[in-house]
């Protein structure tokens, strides 16, 4: 099966029979749900349910540029104004965009129809509340529970919602990006920086050349028409990431920029052509925000402990939350985080909005570049050198992945251990991650050290201390 239901949205490969893959006729059943979730349980804190009840409801609407996009846009908007909902369609878009256009239309959600860096035949739904944010959890189970039950009531034909067309928010994000007061265009100008983009032939391939132009930066266009026909493994990662390398190298550039589909991953390349680190994109821009805004920071526990480094070094406070965008923006707020995110090149920068952003990513980056005043390579050579190792273990039905668990969280006692998802062991050198899969049998093994044989080495260590209690 590739229709994988989760508390924060619906995402599966185009075609094949309903209930396995992500069909039509699932599209209609989620965003139905989403609907009635919105008409029935969403209530804003100034609204009353009487209130509530009779009050029209707005969503907004966006997507990447993915080849089954239109059809899944048609189909989500359309039952959408099916149950009396209004919809804003932003057409062509961005999560972060569609994140910080939910709260300026004043709108009731948002829809981005999207499955991020997942490959062409996959897309999603994923589901905003009236601040922007991705749903909590009690509201995502809420949600699976009505599209379960099919527990719909359209609404009659006087009572259809409306669609209004606004093709104006990239632009609109572009300059609440640039309006930031951290971000100063004028130093990015006088840098005359060369940048090669790799927008994956998706919404990136338009809204971050865009973004450059305007601060002044020369842009070498890689892979930046919108159809869809992703060139290359959309994931940002290095081994998919060759062509933009070379090309780099090739054009004399001071960096390159790669994003995912959706904007809302963000990796650099430096001047020679090798890996700044997705892990370090939010290390880079957290140093240039703390250096002038100082305060807390929060990445998931996933996340490299680069982070927490900088953070030191500007006297403020680092924290690690659950993996997932929604426990890291909880504890952001919990902890009043100046800047947050996740390792895998994801930006939360408050000031704008809390989700993940590789437009502010990208500003925050360049100002930092300008004022610093040395190349992306000398930067990155700047901060602590750590190397991740990422690993799984595929385990018989029968096993007891809980128990497992609980027995290295047993065997590992003095350590400094976390478990509020799955087990942290932090040792004081290095650190390991134990995370088990949702929907199979798997425990996941993150390793971090001062080098990557260490993390390696650490890694198989563990593995094997997991296989010895599972009697494998």
């Amino acid at each position: 099966m590739t229709l994988i239901k989760s508390i924060s949205g619906i995402r599966g490969t185009i075609g094949g029979k309903v209930g396995d893959n992500l069909t039509p006729v699932d599209a209609v059943k989620f965003a139905s749900a989403y609907g009635t979730w919105l008409k029935n349980y969403s209530k804003k804190e100034t609204r009353g349910v009487a209130e509530q009840s009779e009050a029209k409801l707005t969503v907004v609407v966006g997507r990447d540029a993915r080849i089954s996009g239109p059809m899944i846009h048609n189909l989500v908007i359309n039952t959408l104004i099916g149950l009396g909902i209004d919809v804003i369609d932003l057409g062509l878009s961005t999560t972060p965009t569609v994140e910080i256009a939910v709260p300026l239309e004043k709108a009731d959600g948002g829809i981005i129809l999207t499955a991020s860096h997942n490959p062409k035949q996959w897309n999603a739904l994923k589901l905003l509340n009236e601040k922007g944010e991705f749903l909590s959890g009690a509201a995502g189970e809420k949600i699976l529970e009505i599209a379960e039950a099919e527990a719909f009531d359209f609404a009659d034909v006087d009572s259809l919602g409306e669609i209004t067309i606004n093709d104006a928010y990239m632009d609109i994000h572009i300059d609440e990006v640039l309006n930031l007061p951290l971000v100063d265009v004028d130093a990015v100008k006088a840098a005359k920086f060369k940048v090669v983009v790799d927008g994956v032939n998706s919404s990136g391939g338009i809204i971050i050349p865009r973004l450059l132009e305007l601060m002044g930066v020369e842009v070498v266009k890689l892979y930046c028409e919108p159809n869809g026909h992703f060139p290359h493994n959309p994931e940002p990662l290095k081994e998919h990431l060759t062509d933009i390398s070379e090309l780099v190298v090739k054009e004399k550039a001071d960096l390159g920029v790669v994003v995912d589909p959706d904007v809302d991953r963000l990796a650099f390349i430096s001047e020679d052509g090798e890996m700044f680190g997705e892990e370090y994109t939010l290390v880079a821009c957290a140093d240039y925000v703390l250096s002038k805004t100082p305060g807390n920071t929060v990445s998931n526990m996933s996340s490299s402990r680069a982070l927490r480094d900088v953070t030191n070094k500007h006297n403020g406070s680092y924290e690690a939350s659950a993996v997932g965008e929604v426990n890291v923006v909880e504890l952001m707020k919990k902890n009043n985080a100046i800047i947050g995110g996740e390792g895998n090149g994801g930006i939360i920068y408050p000031e704008s909005h809390y989700g993940r952003d590789s437009m502010v990513g990208v500003a925050l980056f360049l100002t930092h570049l300008a004022n610093k005043k040395m190349s992306v390579s000398a930067l990155r050579a700047s901060y602590p050198e750590y190397y991740m190792s990422k690993n799984k273990i595929e385990l018989t039905p029968q096993i007891d992945v809980d128990a497992i668990l609980v027995a290295m969280t047993e065997k590992y006692k003095n350590e400094d251990i976390t478990t509020i998802d799955g087990v942290k062991i932090d040792f004081a050198d290095n650190w390991v991650h134990l995370r088990k899969s949702n929907t199979e049998p798997i425990i996941r093994i993150y390793t971090e050290a001062s080098s990557q044989k260490l993390a390696d080495d650490l890694a198989l260590r563990i593995i094997d201390e997991i296989k010895a209690v599972a009697g494998i």
